[in-house]
């Protein structure tokens, strides 16, 4: 999470650290650019503190800027953040083109360190890492892990598949294998030959004895796809018992997740907060608590719900040149991830919320598509959510509304 630089607020000196997997480079620069400091550290915890507390003896007011904001950095991240020092975060890909306006066509880990350091000088547009509470980081490693998951299940299946494909298409076909039970029932039953000795009722039996809803049904329809192919293919066996290894991936993928539902929808309970968030219409135990991983829950680093949007890359940036004017479009840098929150929780609260659908189809009637309609209702919705948490109120049918929608 984000916070702006407070205006007007410039330091002495500015400390540059190019993030390595076992060893970081620190620049510090004074005002005019020049170098105090320039040293190599591991990623230590006895070598960073030393190199905070030689970067203090140089002055009390220093800026620190990364070009990581996790992984090998938490450690700095964490050792600065409990010393109270304020930290800047400038993404890799700033630094790489700011690095063509230095003298010089080499690199080095010192020189993108003096880069970082001095764009941090020169820039008043950084932000401010703030890791949030406890709670936060909690759900943000949470949540963080539940979509590695699910985009690892998406994989799982999508090669499930392609592998029933090449010995059973008309199974492939028939089957929904984004739900439970088709998948439960091919680590049972893969080829046409087995299904049909099986038969219905027996399939039927088998499925219900693991609980799977639409038992009856799913028989019928995976047996009158063993019935539209008699014809074994080369390689059948081999391909079946990977079907049954591919199948069993996707449920251990699925308790996975259920297991971390449970430890998003506790961890998020405890949040003080998240009854207000989760009064909101669509906004579903996980949105919420990704909300929180995104913001922190802490709507004091957002002077208003515009810098809240902004954040979120819902408050549109001018790009106009020469002639051309009025071009609106997306700031480059936002959160995605709270972007993604924001809108898929508009899209669910059109089917929960009569004040969001009606606020939908008026940006309808207005000539907007419905990517533009969703994101206009998702910056509304924003703003009401911004006002909820900062006067801890929860949802009401007529909440007030701040800033401009």
């Amino acid at each position: 999470m984000y916070d702006e630089l407070a205006e007007g607020n410039v330091p002495e000196i500015w400390a540059g650290v190019d993030i390595g997997k076992t060893h970081h480079h620190a620049v510090v620069i004074n005002a005019e650019g020049k170098r105090l400091l320039s040293r190599r550290v591991q990623n230590d915890e006895t070598e960073l503190l030393a190199l905070i507390g030689d970067v203090l003896e140089i002055s009390q007011d220093v800026l620190w800027a990364v070009d990581l904001n996790h992984g090998g950095a938490a450690l700095l991240i964490g050792l600065l953040i409990s010393h109270g020092q304020p930290v800047a975060y400038l993404t890799g890909l700033a630094v790489h083109r700011a690095s063509g306006t230095y003298r010089g066509e080499g690199k080095t880990d010192a020189k993108d360190a003096f880069v970082i350091a001095d764009q941090a000088r020169v820039r008043r547009d950084l932000g401010l890492l703030r890791p949030g509470d406890e709670i936060a980081v909690d759900l943000r490693t949470l949540t963080t892990r539940r979509l590695d998951v699910v985009f690892d299940r998406t994989r799982q299946i999508n090669r499930l598949r392609a592998q029933l494909l090449e010995i059973f298409p008309a199974l492939e076909r028939s089957l929904e294998l984004t739900n439970h039970g088709p998948v439960v029932l091919l680590t049972g039953f893969q080829t046409p030959a087995a299904i049909r000795r099986a038969g219905v009722n027996r399939i039927e039996t088998w499925l219900k004895n693991r609980k799977v809803r639409g038992a009856a049904a799913l028989a019928r329809t995976v047996v009158e796809a063993a019935q539209a192919q008699h014809t074994a293919l080369p390689g059948e066996k081999l391909a079946a018992a990977m079907v049954v290894r591919l199948a069993k991936g996707v449920m251990d993928l699925d308790e996975e997740i259920a297991e971390l539902d449970g430890l998003i929808e506790a961890r998020f309970r405890e949040h003080p907060h998240a009854e207000v968030i989760r009064s909101l219409p669509g906004m579903g135990t996980k949105l919420a608590a990704e909300f929180i991983a995104a913001t922190g829950g802490d709507m004091d680093a957002f002077a208003s719900s515009d810098r809240l949007a902004g954040f979120a890359g819902l408050a549109p940036r001018p790009r106009d040149s020469g002639r051309v004017s009025g071009n609106m479009r997306r700031p480059r840098r936002y959160h995605r991830g709270l972007l993604r929150t924001m809108y898929l929780s508009a899209m669910v609260s059109l089917r929960c919320c009569p004040a969001s659908k009606a606020y939908y189809d008026r940006k309808r009637n207005e000539g907007k598509g419905h990517k533009q309609a969703l994101l206009a209702l998702a910056r509304r919705r924003l703003n009401v959510l911004w006002a909820m948490i900062r006067d801890g109120e929860c949802f009401h049918a007529s909440p007030p509304v701040t800033g401009a929608a």
